[in-house]
């Protein structure tokens, strides 16, 4: 499962993470989602009218290291 996933590395690469805490991650989650446009731009992809699973994996990775 990747949310088990994402916690391992966490656990095991915690110094690599931006946003290591609850509190940062959910800040950077936020901050992503918000900036989400942009980022489809830039890759020069149309941003998923409808969430999938693939967008939500894609938000929850970048929460782990946006600024």
């Amino acid at each position: 499962m990747f949310v088990l996933a994402l916690r391992d590395d966490l656990l095991a690469n915690q110094s690599e993470w931006e946003n290591p805490t609850l509190d940062g991650f959910l800040e950077a989650l936020a901050a992503w989602c918000h900036d989400m446009p942009g980022y489809f731009q830039t890759q020069g992809e149309q941003k998923p009218e409808q969430p999938d699973w693939r967008l939500i994996a894609r938000m929850l990775m970048a929460a782990s290291m946006y600024e």
